[in-house]
């Protein structure tokens, strides 16, 4: 999308809202509770993803490492998307074997008619190949992601978003994404 169409756009949203902008005004609750919270990439960023969840009040489970066998109440599965060499050693896996962690998972949340939701909350320090490689496989599974705005500076986020239609929410630090989050959730 040109600068002027974004431009364009923005003006066209902020005389149709009647005031200044919000990314959680865009935000429609789309999801159902309860929600299973995990990593893609096993980072630190999905603790702050439960915080966030405490924090707005949701129903929810945080499994790091979560199995499809742990999909059995869930109505929506929440990815926190960044790869943590040090989170994957941690957990005793490699790239390779937590790329099939979560595409079992998320073959079983698609099997179920379980929506998936991603968070991207490290911004551009998350960022980097293994992260993006993580991304380009799973964020095009999602009805909705919220990012860090400096984690989409490139405008990676934006290009999926667009072409599979999904709502993208940017926020400027992890603490703002609490209210598109609540928004998000019926």
């Amino acid at each position: 999308m040109t600068k002027l169409t974004t431009v364009y756009l923005g003006l066209v949203f902020l005389i149709f809202s009647g005031g200044g902008f919000s990314a959680a005004q865009n935000t429609t609750a789309v999801f159902e509770q309860p929600l299973l919270i995990t990593s893609a990439g096993q980072n630190a960023e999905v603790q702050l993803a439960a915080v966030l969840a405490k924090r707005a009040g949701l129903n929810y489970v945080l499994s790091k490492m979560a199995t499809a066998t742990e999909m059995e109440n869930t109505k929506t599965l929440a990815l926190v998307l960044g790869a943590s060499l040090k989170g994957l050693g941690a957990a005793g896996l490699d790239v390779d074997k937590e790329r099939e962690r979560v595409r079992a998972l998320a073959a079983e949340a698609q099997q179920r008619n379980i929506p998936i939701f991603c968070l991207h909350l490290g911004g551009e320090s998350r960022r980097g190949q293994q992260t993006d490689s993580l991304m380009a496989e799973f964020l095009p599974l999602a009805k909705m992601a919220i990012v860090v705005k400096s984690g989409n500076s490139d405008g990676f986020f934006t290009k999926i978003c667009q072409e599979k239609n999904i709502l993208l929410i940017e926020v400027e630090k992890t603490a703002d994404a609490l209210e598109p989050l609540q928004k998000a959730f019926k």
